[in-house]
């Protein structure tokens, strides 16, 4: 319990720097809301020394008298008025905007967070805090601070308001308070766990029901509706448990709230009855005490209906302080430096590789040179490391020891931009974004010409298909580029590539899934591509990369073989097995 509650006190004090940039707005609702309060607590004054100068007779009372009042309690509620508009406003733009400074920084800190974390995270997760955890953060921000200082400041005025009446019925009153706080602090620690717990379970729904509808081609052609129905069933009755266990507790914490109330009602009424019998409370005050205490209980009330706000909106401070505190496991050197003009040339020396600590080694002690503008070849059976060594040379990954060199330099000693500005990348597994065939191309340079992406489609093979397409350019592509053909969707992935113009090429598998037309047309696109540029490929038809300088075999023990194509054939061993059954 002492660390939750150590971990809800950090999360709140590194969530304050966030109101740095607002606090003109903070100020001024802070002032406000005193305004709205000091509004309030002059009615049950008004009321009493009404009271007080009748005496029990409204005779002594002028009109002027009474309308001066009325005049002046008006003024007031349209002092209130406007004050509370100014914080209805823009104490909740002030929320709106802290909860879009902490999505940005936690949109920014994603960016820089390894492949390593998403391997490990599901992207629906991931959606639920960015969004769904974030919104309860605009209610927390703006109602915090003004919720517990309105609060502050009444309940100290009553007291020392209605200590001025009677000390001893006032001592009453607020000795029930403490354990009222106690008991309701239980239930709300209870909440806490519960939101939690929720927040927790949504995610993973939300995860279930995207991985559902990305794969909605897969569900219907396996006739898996009902399958994936019972699966989010599953996961949805899960959630509506630890919804209806968490609303078990707010319930109790409602319910004590106001029995507590009611409580303290009784005890003001019977002691204040008892107090005026013995004339120590005379009517006027007993009535200004009533009002006061009301005024009390509802600050009380507030306060307690706030708590249900305050728990979730630390749930969500604190769900994104976790992702925060996930520190990038590669990033820039602190003397890191631009990798600028570069021919090409990469070294692995000794690299040793493992994608965790529970697994075996990927690479172990591997070795070799890449020459500038050579074009090598990486081919061998699954899991021998070939794409790891594509992803290891951008750091997508850390090796584990030994270092990479472009040029001579360690890739470790410069900038991840400079780097990765500088190698262009082809996949198997085509990703387009949700927009329009030109975005996607522009992708590769940010800003360039119209001419220039024309110019790249046509290195890419990819101008006249897009010209035929409804709107060119323009057309939408859907999302993950799904009204286009396998073969489209690579080709523009290539004009990409050209447009970026990197002098380091890596192609992992980027025809493997392509039909044998689309493969034809997509390989003399990369055969282009790849002219001048060191190029790296990994393939397993290897009729793909018979003209590559060299060829490495990689396997579970590294570099198995090297060679030219003629020359591994020749030689009769793991290459030449392999491409005899692949020719077969």
């Amino acid at each position: 319990m002492k660390n939750k509650e150590k971990k809800k006190k950090s999360g709140l004090l590194r969530f304050l720097p966030y109101y740095k940039n607002y606090r003109g707005i903070m100020v001024k609702d802070m002032l406000c809301a005193a305004l709205t309060t000091i509004c309030e607590l002059i009615l049950p004054l008004i009321v009493r020394e009404i009271t007080t100068r009748t005496g029990g007779s409204a005779e002594v009372l002028t009109v002027k008298y009474v309308l001066l009042l009325g005049a002046t309690y008006l003024i007031l509620r349209i002092i209130d008025a406007a004050a509370y508009y100014y914080m209805a406003n823009r104490g909740h733009v002030m929320g709106a905007a802290i909860e879009t400074d902490m999505r940005r920084d936690l949109f920014a800190h994603l960016q820089l967070l390894p492949f390593k974390y998403y391997d490990n995270t599901k992207v629906g997760t991931l959606m639920s805090r960015i969004t769904n955890d974030l919104f309860d953060v605009t209610e927390f921000a703006h109602h915090c601070p003004e919720e517990f200082f309105i609060a502050g400041i009444k309940i100290i005025a009553s007291f020392v308001i209605l200590c001025t009446m009677n000390v001893p019925l006032t001592i009453i009153v607020f000795a029930v308070i403490p354990p009222m706080i106690m008991v309701l602090f239980y239930f709300n620690s209870r909440m806490h766990a519960g939101f939690r717990a929720q927040r927790k379970e949504l995610g993973e729904l939300n995860a279930a029901v995207e991985d559902s509808l990305l794969g909605v081609r897969v569900v219907r052609s396996f006739a898996g509706e009902k399958l994936e129905e019972e699966k989010f069933s599953k996961g949805n009755s899960r959630f509506l448990k630890i919804k209806a266990k968490n609303y078990k507790y707010m319930g109790g914490f409602q319910s004590f709230n106001r029995f507590f109330e009611g409580f303290m009602y009784i005890v003001v009424v019977v002691a204040g009855a008892l107090f005026m019998i013995d004339g120590k409370i005379d009517a006027p005050d007993f009535v200004a005490y009533l009002l006061y205490v009301t005024t009390l209980f509802a600050t009380i009330r507030r306060i307690v209906e706030f708590a249900e706000q305050f728990q979730r909106g630390m749930t969500g401070i604190e769900r994104f302080f976790e992702i925060i505190d996930t520190k990038p496991e590669i990033e820039d050197k602190e003397n890191a430096v631009e990798l600028k003009d570069i021919h090409g040339e990469i070294e692995f020396r000794n690299v040793t590789f493992r994608y965790s600590e529970e697994n075996e080694d990927v690479l172990r002690n591997v070795s070799f040179t890449v020459k500038s503008g050579e074009s090598v070849a990486l081919v061998g059976p699954s899991g021998g490391g070939k794409t790891t060594i594509c992803s290891l040379i951008p750091r997508f990954y850390e090796c584990e020891e030994g270092s990479i060199l472009v040029d001579g330099t360690d890739i470790k000693d410069v900038t991840l931009s400079s780097l990765r500005t500088k190698i262009g990348v082809v996949q198997q597994d085509v990703y387009l974004f949700s927009g329009s065939v030109y975005d996607n191309i522009e992708y590769g340079c940010p800003g360039a010409t119209k001419e220039e992406i024309i110019e790249a489609a046509k290195l890419a093979g990819a101008h006249e298909f897009i010209e035929e397409l409804p709107e060119g350019y323009d057309t939408y592509v859907g999302e993950r580029g799904v009204k286009l053909s396998g073969g489209q969707k690579q080709r523009i992935s290539i004009a990409r590539v050209f447009l970026k113009n990197p002098p380091i090429l890596l192609l992992d598998e980027a025809t493997s899934a392509l039909d044998n037309e689309s493969e034809h047309i997509v390989q003399k696109s990369l055969q282009k591509l790849s002219q001048g540029r060191t190029t790296i490929t990994v393939a397993h038809r290897l009729t793909t990369i018979k003209n590559a300088d060299r060829i490495f075999v990689i396997n579970k023990n590294g570099i198995a073989e090297e060679g030219t194509h003629e020359e591994l054939l020749e030689k009769g061993g793991i290459y030449s097995e392999l491409y005899k059954a692949y020719a077969q």
